[in-house]
């Protein structure tokens, strides 16, 4: 199948769409010749986030193999990932990048 998505670092737990991604539609990726497939829990905007695993509150979301935030709630995989459920943690004097 051809990719829809993109992941930009073998680290990250995050990929970006390219496209609308329905409920219940499979993204489709690969990094570093590993293959991912998985299924949209709810709709996916073009251009924005979904988690390829799940992450538990507090725990750092990874793009680009680097903390760009912070699990507000326990996200799933296949789940939205946006300011709904991430907080960001750059360019913050009050929060420490682990």
């Amino acid at each position: 199948m051809k990719n829809n998505s993109v992941i930009a670092n073998s680290k990250d737990n995050v990929a970006t769409v390219c496209t609308v991604i329905k409920k219940g539609e499979k993204i489709y990726s690969e990094i570093n010749n590993k293959k991912f497939e998985l299924k949209a829990v709810e709709e996916i905007p073009d251009f924005h986030k979904i988690a390829l695993k799940d992450i538990k509150q507090g725990e750092n979301v990874i793009k680009y193999g680097e903390s760009i935030g912070l699990a507000t709630k326990n996200i799933k995989a296949g789940e939205y990932v946006h300011v709904h459920n991430i907080e960001s943690n750059r360019g913050r004097g009050d929060k420490i990048v682990k």
